[in-house]
């Protein structure tokens, strides 16, 4: 099966810092329509997609990498160093012994349906592991993932997990970091959901 054509007019490009928050309402609506979907089931709400992306726009370290088609925003990831995001996510790390500095963050990669399939995937990690390499002192970078048991009956026949492809970018599963996180899931209110980190060794910059 052949894959998919990548259009001539899709780009990806990088921003850092404060420079995020000209792409805040971009980023907002990509998480709001992209985690409404399994697993996350987002309800998604203005006010927290506010105060979650401002952690990075205050980050003179972060990075957001977005994929653009024609002038318009149809995926993106971001990253920073984990000292500088909330302690739901450092507290794990803490507990564990990994100093959080040594640690770079990669928060969320959002893709619409269409552009899925052309490599973006793999560009969003590639872009977010060189930036961590470029600040230097980091030993790891990590993200977590949302657990949902498998016989929920709300996933979707068929549905394959990322699990794979975050294995075959070095990511291995570590079930002694959790984090609890609250977003208001889709016909339930507020939830309190656990997330389950995965970590990388960064190797050094050639």
């Amino acid at each position: 099966m052949d894959a998919p054509m990548t259009p001539a007019s899709l780009s990806v490009r990088t921003v850092h810092g404060g420079a995020i928050a000209a792409h805040v309402d971009d980023l907002a609506g990509l998480r709001i329509a992209v985690f409404r979907a399994w697993p996350y089931l987002y309800d998604g709400d203005a006010a927290y997609e506010a105060q979650y992306l401002r952690t990075y726009v205050d980050s003179p370290r972060s990075v957001a990498v977005l994929a653009v088609d024609a002038g318009r925003v149809v995926g993106a990831s971001t990253g920073l160093p984990l000292a500088d995001e909330d302690n739901a996510f450092r507290a794990p790390f803490v507990a564990a012994g990994i100093d959080p500095a040594r640690v770079f963050y990669c928060g969320e990669s959002v893709l619409l349906p269409a552009y899925r399939g052309r490599g973006l995937g793999h560009r969003f990690f590639d872009a977010r592991e060189a930036h961590a390499r470029a600040l230097g002192g980091f030993d790891w970078t990590a993200f977590c993932a949302v657990d949902r048991m498998p016989e929920d009956p709300r996933r979707p026949a068929g549905h394959r997990d990322n699990d794979a492809f975050w294995a075959g970018r070095g990511y291995r599963r570590r079930d002694d970091l959790r984090a609890a996180l609250p977003w208001r899931e889709i016909g339930r209110g507020d939830v309190l959901h656990t997330l389950t980190f995965w970590l990388r060794p960064l190797e050094a910059a050639r």
